[in-house]
């Protein structure tokens, strides 16, 4: 059956309508499985921003004073949607970011159940009252903290935005939310499924622009009130710096360089699968994804042969077509930075195991990709790849494995293989990650906090600490009667 590529008109939505930018600029989307143009981004100016901040003011005044049993309401009509529209969510998904449809259409359903969490735990957003002198009442409250400027990257379409639509509406705040200009059909169908839900106007305001423009304009509006962002450590920098120059906290999930410790007792086939199918998934463009193999000196060359093997086992391809398991890269500037480590490996000793080469077609595809006796100077060993390449270094100490695995200023994953519960609570003790997984390569979950410590980022997303940062504690004291 011959797949439907029609591709969605893209509009931003600002207030109460549907609209393009009003200097006219766009940009083009384009397919990276054929590198042919899907349609045009429309592209935010200075007085769309404003209009969007203007609306979030007014849409948070009517949301926080909305009942949170009719919030909740709402955000679970929008999941509902979500849902029953997650095929043709996935569809505009893999066409413009390029994963295979299995992995969009997941995609779209896990953030639908994301949502459902998330407004469910608001209703748990509870204070307290303290213990005080009689005729006082002393008590602690939860808060909307207010409108939010967000940022998201193309890596999950709907994950990214997702992750900070649902914790800031069920914490009562409005948001004004800049998505990828690279995949902006699959926002614009998260935020039609709140419009069709019901969402009072002006509540979520979905924007695309030029993102230093963006940023800074949003940033420093003395409206917003909370700044949150995935991305790139360089630019997370940049943006809480400025958010802290404005006196704004900030969510800052930035970008990782996972370790994976595989230690002597370990099944080295076991890990190398399971590592493998994590390490291949959405073409390694993860900020979770393993990207450095540390594996015991006893197992690396039974652990090497079982990943290769697996690497080999990927069907590669466009994402629309069946049986495919790995679509492309984004972009080709993600080719040329696979091209550039794999060569630097090389030269300095390192050996290819398989793949290693761009695809000779038409997309921005890169063969999986296993390297061997990585020497420590390579540079894949320093930069997070964000693709399908996995060094493998052998070690015979696992204290020097940590201490190779803490070496770098990243700290968002870390992946451990063991069969000893006692160097399981070594790992857990000895490895600087936000995130820790210990015989398997698991993703996020709804449930539980997913976040970064050192170069990586500060706050949570997720779980009951995901509506931390969306929240002020306010601590009101209350005297009850005349106190003379």
């Amino acid at each position: 059956m011959t797949p439907d590529l029609s591709y969605p008109d893209i509009r931003m939505r600002i207030a109460d309508r549907w609209r393009t930018g009003a200097d006219g600029r766009t940009l083009p989307v384009l397919n990276p499985a054929t590198e042919k143009v899907l349609g045009e981004v429309p592209l935010t100016g200075a007085a769309d921003l404003d209009e969007a901040v203007a609306a979030a003011v007014d849409g948070f005044a009517a949301w926080r004073d909305t009942p949170v049993a009719r919030r909740t309401e709402i955000l679970h009509a929008a999941a509902d949607l979500l849902t029953e529209r997650a095929d043709e969510v996935g569809r505009i998904m893999t066409l413009e970011q390029g994963k295979p449809l299995r992995e969009s259409r997941g995609e779209a359903l896990r953030v639908a159940n994301t949502l459902r969490w998330d407004a469910e735990d608001a209703r748990r957003a509870y204070g307290r009252i303290i213990p005080s002198a009689p005729g006082t009442l002393l008590s602690v409250r939860r808060e909307p903290i207010g409108p939010v400027a967000a940022f998201t990257p193309w890596n999950f379409p709907a994950g990214s935005p997702m992750r900070k639509i649902a914790a800031a509406l069920s914490a009562g705040c409005s948001i004004v939310i800049k998505a990828s200009e690279e995949t902006p059909g699959t926002a614009c169908e998260l935020v039609r499924c709140f419009v069709d839900a019901g969402l009072p106007d002006g509540v979520l305001n979905l924007v695309f622009g030029e993102p230093a423009e963006v940023s800074a304009h949003l940033i420093a509006s003395p409206h917003t009130r909370l700044v949150a962002f995935t991305g790139s450590i360089p630019v997370g920098k940049l943006l809480a710096s400025a958010a802290g120059a404005a006196m704004k906290p900030s969510i800052m999930e930035l970008g990782g360089h996972a370790p994976v410790i595989v230690c002597a007792d370990a099944d080295p086939i076991a890990a190398a699968r399971r590592a493998a199918a994590a390490k291949f998934a959405n073409a390694g463009q993860v900020c979770t994804s393993p990207s450095r193999f540390l594996v015991h000196a006893s197992l690396v060359e039974e652990f090497t042969a079982a990943f290769v093997a697996a690497a080999e086992e990927v069907v590669i391809g466009d994402g629309l077509a069946e049986g495919v398991t790995m679509g492309p890269l984004a972009n080709d500037r993600r080719l040329a930075a696979m091209e550039e480590l794999v060569a630097d490996a090389t030269a300095r000793g390192a050996k290819v195991a398989c793949g290693g080469f761009r695809l000779d077609r038409p997309g921005y595809f890169f063969a999986p990709t296993v390297l061997a006796d990585v020497p420590d100077d390579a540079r894949v060993l320093a930069e997070e790849p964000f693709g399908p390449i996995a060094p493998v270094v052998p070690f015979t100490d696992l204290d020097e494995a940590m201490r190779v695995a803490n070496s770098l200023p990243y700290g968002l994953a870390a992946y451990g293989f063991t069969e000893s519960a006692a160097t399981a609570e070594r790992l857990v003790r000895g490895l600087e990650a936000g995130i820790l997984s210990i015989n398997h390569c698991g993703g996020s979950v709804s449930e539980a906090p997913s976040g970064g410590v050192k170069s990586s980022g500060y706050g949570r997303e997720g779980g009951t600490e995901g509506l931390d940062a969306y929240l002020v504690t306010k601590r009101v004291s209350h005297l009850l009667e005349d106190g003379r």
